[in-house]
């Protein structure tokens, strides 16, 4: 774990790199329904619904698809 320190001299939001890179990640998994809840009961489990979501995140972005739209517009 690492702590970090803001700088006083900086006023609003500030990413910071590696957190905010972790924090899109969050985001990404929890467009996924099944990773919203703590479902499963193994942690192997939940790890391999991780690397589902993640694979199929790269695929889209490797290939230019679009994901359907679970929101109405």
């Amino acid at each position: 774990m690492e702590i970090v320190e803001r700088n006083p001299a900086q006023t609003g939001f500030v990413p910071i790199a590696k957190r905010w890179i972790v924090e899109c990640a969050y985001g990404i998994l929890l467009l996924h329904r099944r990773l919203v809840r703590d479902y499963e009961r193994l942690p192997r489990s939940s790890e391999s619904r991780v690397y589902w979501v993640m694979t199929a995140v790269l695929l889209r972005w490797l290939t230019g698809a679009t994901a359907g739209a679970w929101r109405s517009t």
